[in-house]
């Protein structure tokens, strides 16, 4: 009889191991990827804190397209407002489009595009562009390593239970990959 129960005892210790390795694995999993979306989020605020330099700076060159410079500091608001990551991301395709918006604009104005704050400032956001991008695919990437291990066997068992939910990727669909001409 108590080789039976050292067999039980051994079997539930064993389970236990495995459920705090499961559990763990979870958790630095989920770490890295509210980590790979606060740098995401570190370039958009660069992004945005470019952003009123370079309404500026246009509107001195281009005060009658008004319109056009509303429209991108309406979609800078939407993007600090956002309230979840999701909302960022919609609201970042919105500021992305607007910024295509003002550059295609400045193409008409050859004094702006010559004006060495403007190139500066385009340089910085090419240069942030960049980074976001670098940080979409990162956060993409850990993202998907995050939701296959708890859609994967034995976690799909109990990673529901334990508060695991599935994160959504930075989809292209909401704009994000349509990326500002920043080259004149």
């Amino acid at each position: 009889m108590s080789i039976a129960l050292i067999a039980v005892v051994i079997i539930v210790l064993v389970v236990v191991v495995a459920a705090i390795g499961l559990y763990n694995n979870l958790v630095k999993l989920r770490n890295m990827v509210d980590n790979a979306w606060a740098q995401i989020d570190v370039q958009l605020q660069r992004r945005l804190d470019l952003i009123p330099n370079l309404v500026e700076t246009v509107k001195g060159y281009a005060s009658h397209e008004r319109g056009t410079l509303e429209e991108v500091t309406q979609a800078r608001t939407a993007v600090m407002n956002a309230p979840s990551p999701a909302g960022k991301m919609q609201a970042d395709g919105i500021l992305t489009g607007a910024l295509k918006n003002l550059f295609a604009v400045a193409e008409a104005y050859p004094d702006l595009k010559a004006n060495t704050n403007f190139q500066q400032l385009q340089t910085e956001l090419a240069n942030t562009e960049d980074k976001i991008s670098y940080m979409r695919q990162s956060y993409n990437d850990t993202v998907m390593k995050y939701n296959t291990a708890i859609q994967t066997f034995p976690a799909v068992l109990v990673a529901g239970m334990m508060g695991f939910k599935e994160r959504q990727s930075f989809d292209a669909a909401a704009g994000a990959d349509v990326v500002p001409t920043v080259q004149f």
